[in-house]
């Protein structure tokens, strides 16, 4: 077997059911196995889902293991030469999973490759290829002055932001939202760290990756979309998660912290924790996972609120979408339906 997909999922039955479908498309012609691991979901995914993909292979947990371990859980199971870690809020056009395959398979030093990511109004998410992290790079990234000058080699290094997303290029880290690697490698580095809680999982396979002697490799075209991307939940709990898994990667490889850049990193979490008290007043934030899907029908009359509706598979194909997507004013939502489906998902 060729290729193995291993999607993590917990709670987000209806994107996933988008990312299944595009699935669809872009394995058509590809010798693969799709395995989806259920973290202990809440929400109807164990209901909904299997009868509407039965040749998703599902395993459904008891508890939630996190999303290293149960990436490693799928990673286990699989039988395909190469391995496609995938988020489940993710929609790919026909053309990207057989550009990336092309890719490695042409590319020895190829250890893992990655794709551009846009968000769900299609604006690049920065996420895609970025450097090894320090904890002056956290500070850059937490106090917001990544932001301020989103270009500067040294600043946006986490982010290589001096860096152009238009080209092929070799990069230090990758996205765990969507990485195409031999198994056997995977395997031989040890898989996703369980350690990690949040964040940092997929800079240390990364890392891991290029200390086996491999390069890491970012792709930007044909791009997927990412739906939730690193921006959409900023609370000062993930910015703990962040700064956490930042130390705990520096610690393993044995680079010690100082006390100012420790004293840097908390100064730039404590502004943080207080611009996000400022913007978000209690009760008020969304949770993605209940609020950025919508039933058709509620979308049946006409309302210049609601976002560009595109269904795949009728009059044009998803690469078709993605073209027509690069020439759109970038705040406009948009949402994604497809034909077999009674369900809109979308950023909004």
């Amino acid at each position: 077997m060729l290729l193995s997909v291993v999607i993590v999922n917990y709670n987000v039955c209806f994107f996933l059911q988008a990312c299944l479908y595009s699935l669809r498309a872009a394995l058509q012609h590809l010798d693969h196995e799709i395995i989806v691991v259920d973290n202990a979901s809440t929400d109807n995914s164990r209901a909904y889902l299997p009868s509407r993909f039965p040749e998703v292979r599902f395993i459904w947990n008891e508890t939630n293991l996190g999303f290293s371990k149960a990436n490693n859980l799928g990673a286990a199971t699989a039988a395909g030469e190469y391995l496609l870690i995938l988020n489940p809020d993710t929609i790919l056009p026909e053309n990207c999973i057989s550009t990336a395959l092309d890719f490695i398979q042409s590319h020895p030093d190829a250890g893992a490759v990655g794709m551009r990511m846009y968000d769900g109004r299609f604006r690049f998410l920065p996420e895609s290829k970025r450097g090894f992290p320090s904890l002056l790079t956290a500070f850059y990234k937490l106090s917001g002055l990544i932001h301020v000058f989103p270009r500067n080699k040294q600043v946006a290094h986490y982010y290589l932001g001096h860096r152009s997303p238009d080209i092929v290029q070799q990069v230090e880290v990758l996205a765990g939202a969507c990485m195409l690697l031999p198994r056997q490698l995977y395997l031989e580095v040890g898989g996703f760290d369980e350690r990690y809680f949040m964040y940092g999982e997929d800079i240390d396979l990364s890392y891991s990756i290029t200390q086996a002697g491999y390069k890491n490799y970012y792709l930007p075209h044909p791009g997927i979309i990412h739906f939730k991307g690193e921006s959409t939940v900023r609370s000062a709990a993930n910015a703990r998660h962040f700064y956490e898994a930042m130390l705990s990667f520096r610690h393993k490889y044995g680079k010690k912290a100082t006390w100012f850049s420790r004293f840097l990193v908390e100064f730039a979490i404590g502004v943080r924790t207080l611009r996000e008290k400022l913007k978000i007043s209690p009760g008020t934030q969304k949770i993605p996972s209940q609020q950025q899907f919508h039933t058709c029908s509620q979308l049946t009359t006409y309302d210049p609120a609601i976002p560009t509706i595109f269904v795949p598979g009728l009059n044009y194909s998803l690469e078709e979408v993605f073209g027509t997507l690069k020439n759109r004013p970038p705040k406009t939502a948009i949402r994604f339906k497809w034909p077999q489906s009674d369900v809109a998902v979308g950023s909004d």
